[in-house]
């Protein structure tokens, strides 16, 4: 096999493996019209952003981690609102921030797929992790953040101790998310600064053997292409 025919097969399996995760928010599935009108209890509460009647109801001990039918508890239905108050008061009374849906996704990746850094603020305040695996991809928050190109996210979340070279099940890491899936434009270039100046790992390859900076050239990335070089990138 040629040079020029590899590299072609190469970036061939790398864009088909972008199609397969192109869209990480479509796998997170908020609440529905319907799913909302049969919930009670907390998750009604939660939903509406009622801070009362959660506060009530923590203390009447009703359960803070009931699950709706798609697995989802109060803590994750007040994340999908943006009810920052209900988030913190469901942290404080004990809500398990590392609970996942059905869709393996918790609390804190929820926020960082909506580039929600308010309500991200509120998890990781008050003990939520940032470096628990998540989704069908086995990958992390932080994983989903630079693929989307949430800057303010990013830096949150490695601030907060999220790992920084988690490798996910399509064989990729932020850093390299941050290129294959972006779109080279000024916010998927500021998550992967972040990630450089955090000094993740800029050696580390997909599974065709290519590295950040391989791809950075391959999609025309100059920017990116400058700052990997700029760290020693090879």
């Amino acid at each position: 096999m040629s040079r020029s025919t590899s590299l072609a097969l190469s970036f061939a399996l790398v864009f088909a493996g972008a199609l397969q995760v192109s869209q990480p928010a479509s796998a997170q599935v908020a609440p529905s019209a319907s799913e909302v009108a049969k919930y009670s209890g907390l998750h009604a509460a939660a939903h509406r952003g009622d801070l009362a009647e959660v506060k009530r109801l923590i203390a009447a001990n009703a359960p803070l981690n009931a699950r709706d039918a798609y697995g989802r508890t109060p803590l994750h239905v007040a994340t999908f609102a943006r009810k920052r108050d209900v988030i913190e008061a469901l942290m404080k009374a004990g809500a398990d921030h590392a609970a996942l849906e059905s869709d393996r996704y918790d609390a804190v990746t929820i926020a960082s797929v909506a580039d929600d850094e308010e309500s991200l603020r509120v998890l990781l305040a008050n003990g939520a992790s940032a470096k628990l695996t998540t989704s069908r991809y086995d990958g992390t928050a932080l994983i989903a953040a630079a693929h989307l190109g949430h800057d303010g996210v990013v830096r949150q979340l490695i601030a907060a101790g999220a790992p920084l070279d988690h490798v996910n099940n399509l064989h990729w890491t932020a850093t390299i998310e941050a290129i294959v899936l972006g779109d080279g434009g000024k916010r998927h270039q500021a998550s992967l600064k972040a990630l450089i100046d955090a000094k993740a790992n800029l050696q580390l390859r997909d599974r065709q053997g290519m590295t950040p900076l391989a791809l950075a050239k391959s999609r025309g990335y100059k920017e990116m292409i400058a700052m990997l070089e700029a760290a020693g990138a090879k």
